[in-house]
Order: structure tokens, then C-alpha cells, then sequence
């Protein structure tokens, strides 16, 4: 770091939690298809709650620079649960005075923590004996007569392991002195520490002190900077510690979370709300690696736009109700958090770190009746100073209930995306797309048709000059799971991939219906009107070969690289 960065269960909740990835699943009105295997799917039970959402998190370290910025609109969409910010007049930080921010953090529901720490200047910080508690004194003093009421805690240190200088005597001294000043001073409001960085390998000695002196934290503390595979493993390591030396246990704070290189990528994010979520984390503040008063390095810059990751978090501040019970295949890949809203009526989940051909097992709906609504959308990571206006609808179908469960596939997954499912009982409101249309090419203006108006199987497919031809007449036919079969109305043959090919290039054909995976496909719409093709078998996209404008042109399948040639407009027949 560079600064610039009631619990829900104990080591007994985290062995169960691992234990659930058992749980046994049901298909729905599957397709013949490669199915994702069992090892790149996340399980959702619907019906097994664990505790109130309260978008854990969702807050920053240093996330609000002054009383402007970013935009109370742009903060209160995420739901912030808590900023860690300096002291007032903190000379660590250019920006991010704690009482200077504290009121717009009422306005958007979320709570303070003083990092008393900041009041200094350097790295390590300039710290000193003479002026310490006098310091301390004052930012307590002025925080009284501010007239605040959401300060959430006092964080005592940051990072002693990178900071403490062993030349001012021990950490261990230096917090029990501290302890006692600030409870001398504020006999109610939580401390909260050791705030260790990564690194908690001190925290044995921490607590064995802290018990000694009397002086364990009401709030225990660390950084998570690296990978959130390791979160487990440090929080059944507290909580042994916990047991060990007899301390009631205490909520959790990761105070900074993320690495330099996962900030603003929703893919790598997403494990963290996960993991925070499913070991009952008290609050946790993404990282500060870049600039203060981004909410965490959503925004593109300091009164910037959103990036690809904000929409990661606006899906998760959408939650409400309760959070339900996921289990991600392993530590690593797919992950994922869901909740419940209080009606009992719409579950969401955001899940992401997946590569390839994915899935989304969801159990437990059997409240939901026979047939649920399923909206599936994505939101990119073009890069953390690259603004995105919003997320993209990958599909939107009923899917039949099996058993209580259904499988909703998610075909050439980005490791690097964050992905949003809204699953509500019946239609939901959505329109198929099932129907009978004329399917154009945005890039050229011309239609889907077979070569040479061809009708036998193995035909290719191409652009040309939109016609009333039946061959450019095509039916999307419901295949379940949210994919279709795109069937040519003069032949009766179904738009497929030359030898089931999953490489760029592969020529579109039309072909038998023989129950194989490349004649399966996403509608998937840019909310503008126009869809992508993607192919079920491969991932890739429809579009034309070179972008041509040409009659005749090939029709192929190639990367979503976001060209024109991947859009289509589909006209009523």
C-alpha cells in the first residue's frame, strides 16, 4: 500500500460453507450442448439466506475527496457502507478530511472511519512522541463539536508492519498507550486495528498483548492486497486466534482490499464482495492505489465517469433483502455473491472470474413456480480510465423450472467481466424473441441469405441485397436455457459453423438438425435495437468477412471485438 490504499459465523461457518459445493442440481429443458462441467459452474441456493444486505463491500479508503466530489448521485448508487478518510487537516492525503467528507457520506446511507494515523505526513509517517497524543486529543475534540453522528470507528495505525519505526519502542506499547488515550478521551465509539498490511503474520502477538492490557480492538482489522483466495485463510486464522486467547469474537474490517492490478476490473473484484460476504465481513474499503475521491478507482478520475467495475457495484447496491448462499466451484474462477429481495420475488447475482464456457446453477426456486424470467447481463473492463456508459444485455428468456432449479449457460466467458443475473418468477415482463424475421447486417445494410439462394444442406451463408426470399427469411426457435435455434424458412435447415469449428473464420452454413452445439444461439442485444449472433459451440460472434459491404460477401464467426459487422437488426416477417 502506499496509503493510497456481529460476525456471521466462526471457523465452524467456513468449513460448512465449503462443504456446500455438493450440493446437487437440476437442468432446465437443457439443450444438447457442451455443457459447462461442475468445475466452472457457481451455485446458487436460492432458498438459504445467511444474514441482511448490507453491501459490506461497497465502501473505499480516501473514496471521497472533499464535500463534492465524486457526485452525491454517483456515491449513493453503490450503496457506500463505510470510508475509511484522514484525520481533519491530515497531512498524508491531499484530500479526504474526515469532517469535510463525513456529512456527504451521511447523505449517501454510509458511516466514517478516522484514520488517526494520517495526521502525518510521509511514509513511514513522520511520527512523533512529543505530539502525538495532543494530536489525538484534538481530533477527537474537534469531532465532538463537529456534531457527526456517522463516525464508525477509530483506526489507531495503519500498516505497523511497513510504518513502525522500532526506534519509538514497540507497536504493542504504542497501541496500548493509544488504546487507553482515545478510551480516556471517547468512552463509546469502536476502535478499530491492528490494521495490519497483507501480511498478519503479527497477529498472534497483537492479541496476546491486546488481552494482557485490556485493550483488544472492538473492531479487528487487516488489508487483503494481494488475492482474494487468501481472505479464508486469514479469517480462520483470526478466528483461531479469537478462541485461542478467550476473545468474544469481533466483527471484521478489511479496511483496504485489491490489488494494484485488479482495481476497476470487475472480474477480479467480484471474488472479493463474494468472499466478504459468504465469511460475514463487517465492512470492507477497496484499496486507494491511484487517486483519492473515485469511490475506490470506479471512476475513470476525480469527477470522472464510471468505468466498467462501478457497474459491478451498482448491481450489488441494487440488492436488498437478504443474501443466499453461493458456492463457487474452487478458490479461483468463478465467484460470486446473490440476495433475495424481501418479497421473496427477484434474486440477483453478480458473479465474474470465470474463463470459456461457464454456468449458473440456481437452486432452491420452487416458490417461484413453473417457469422463471431470466435476464443476463454483462459489464466490460476496457480498463480503469476507460468510461463505460453502462452494462449490455447478453439474453433475456423463460427458462422452465426443474426440480427447483435451473442452469443458465454462459457461453466464452471473460475472466476480466463482471456479469449480473436477475431471475423473477414467470415472464417478468420480457418479450422472447422467438419469431419470424429478416435478419440484416448493420455494417452493410444487407440481409442474412444462403449463397446463391442454395436450399441444400452444407449451402453457405452470405450477405445480399435484402429481398422478400424466403432464404432470407429466418425463425428463432426457443432451445431453452436462453439460447435459440435459427432456422431458414426455405430449406428448414438451422444456421450453423462449418465442422463445428471454434477458430475465427469459421464459414456460417446451414445444416440438418442433428443435435450439435454450433447450431445454438445467443440473441444478445446492445440495447439499441441491434443483436449480436453468438454461437453456443465456439463463443465468437456472427459477422461478415472484412467487414465487406459486399453482396456476397461470407458470413463468418470471429471474436467480439466490437466491429459493426457483429450487429444485426432483426425485422418482423
Amino acid at each position: 500500500m502506499k496509503t493510497v490504499k456481529s460476525r456471521a459465523g466462526q471457523a465452524a461457518a467456513l468449513v460448512t460453507s465449503l462443504a456446500l459445493a455438493a450440493v446437487g442440481t437440476g437442468l432446465a429443458e437443457a439443450p444438447a450442448q457442451a455443457a459447462a462441467t461442475p468445475s466452472t459452474t457457481l451455485v446458487v441456493s436460492a432458498n438459504q439466506s445467511f444474514r441482511p444486505v448490507t453491501h459490506v463491500a461497497s465502501g473505499s479508503l480516501y473514496g471521497l475527496a472533499d464535500a463534492t466530489n465524486p457526485s452525491d448521485s454517483l456515491a449513493q448508487a453503490i450503496k457506500p457502507n463505510t470510508f475509511v478518510q484522514k484525520p481533519q487537516g491530515g497531512k498524508q492525503q491531499g484530500t479526504g478530511d474526515i469532517l469535510t467528507v463525513a456529512p456527504k457520506a451521511a447523505r449517501v446511507g454510509a458511516k466514517v472511519v478516522n484514520r488517526l494515523s494520517d495526521v502525518y505526513a510521509g511514509w513511514p509517517y513522520q511520527f512523533s512522541w512529543n505530539d502525538w497524543f495532543t494530536l489525538v486529543d484534538q481530533q477527537i475534540a474537534q469531532t465532538k463539536s463537529s456534531g457527526i453522528t456517522n463516525l464508525a470507528a477509530w483506526e489507531l495505525w495503519n500498516e505497523s508492519d511497513n510504518t513502525w519505526k522500532s526506534s519509538n519502542g514497540t507497536y504493542e506499547d504504542f497501541w496500548t498507550r493509544t488504546y487507553r488515550e482515545v478510551r480516556a478521551k471517547d468512552p463509546t465509539t469502536p476502535i478499530q486495528g491492528p490494521s495490519f498490511s497483507d501480511n498478519i503474520s503479527d497477529m498472534d502477538n497483537f492479541l496476546r498483548n491486546a488481552v494482557a492490557t485490556n485493550t483488544v480492538p472492538d473492531i479487528i482489522a487487516w488489508h487483503e492486497l494481494t488475492r482474494a483466495s487468501k481472505i479464508a485463510g486469514d479469517v480462520a486464522t483470526v478466528v483461531g486466534l479469537e478462541q485461542k486467547y478467550g476473545i468474544s469474537p469481533r466483527p471484521i474490517a478489511i479496511e483496504e482490499y485489491a490489488a494494484p492490478s485488479e482495481v476497476g476490473v470487475p472480474g477480479a473484484l467480484v471474488s472479493y464482495i463474494a468472499k466478504f460476504e459468504r465469511l460475514g465481513i463487517h465492512d470492507a474499503e477497496l484499496a486507494f492505489w491511484n487517486q483519492s475521491g473515485t469511490l475506490g478507482d470506479l471512476l475513470t478520475s476525480r469527477g470522472g465517469s464510471p468505468n466498467g467495475a462501478y457497474w459491478l457495484y451498482k448491481w450489488y447496491g441494487d440488492m436488498s433483502g437478504t443474501m443466499v448462499t453461493t458456492t463457487p466451484p474452487a478458490q479461483t474462477g468463478i465467484d460470486g455473491a446473490a440476495a433475495m429481495n424481501s418479497a421473496g420475488n427477484q434474486l440477483s447475482v453478480i458473479f465474474g472470474g470465470g474463463s470459456g464456457d461457464s454456468a449458473v446453477t440456481v437452486n432452491g426456486l420452487g416458490s417461484f413456480g413453473g417457469t422463471v424470467h431470466v435476464k443476463l447481463e454483462y459489464t466490460p473492463s476496457p480498463g480503469r480510465t476507460v468510461a463505460v456508459s453502462g452494462p449490455s444485455t447478453l439474453s433475456e428468456s423463460n427458462y422452465t423450472v426443474s426440480n427447483g432449479s435451473i442452469t443458465v449457460p454462459v457461453s466464452g466467458m471473460n475472466s476480466t467481466y463482471g456479469y449480473h443475473l436477475v431471475v423473477t418468477p414467470g415472464s417478468g415482463g420480457g418479450t422472447s424473441l422467438a419469431g419470424t424475421y429478416q435478419i440484416k447486417n448493420v455494417n452493410s445494410g444487407l440481409a442474412l441469405d444462403t449463397t446463391n439462394s442454395g436450399t441444400a444442406q452444407g449451402t453457405l451463408v452470405d450477405q445480399a441485397t435484402p429481398s422478400s426470399s424466403n432464404t432470407q427469411t429466418w425463425t428463432l426457435t426457443d432451445a431453452g436455457s436462453g439460447l435459440f435455434k435459427i432456422v431458414n424458412k426455405a430449406s428448414g435447415l438451422l444456421l450453423g459453423i462449418t465442422n463445428m469449428s471454434t477458430s475465427n473464420g469459421g464459414t456460417a452454413l446451414i445444416w440438418g438438425d442433428n443435435g450439435t452445439a454450433d447450431h445454438l444461439w445467443q440473441v444478445i442485444s446492445d440495447g439499441s435495437g441491434h443483436y449480436k449472433l453468438r454461437n453456443n459451440n465456439s463463443g465468437k460472434v456472427l459477422g461478415v468477412t472484412n467487414m465487406s459491404t459486399s453482396s456476397g460477401a461470407q458470413v463468418l464467426q470471429w471474436d467480439d471485438n466490437g466491429t459493426a459487422d457483429h450487429l444485426w437488426t432483426l425485422t418482423a416477417r
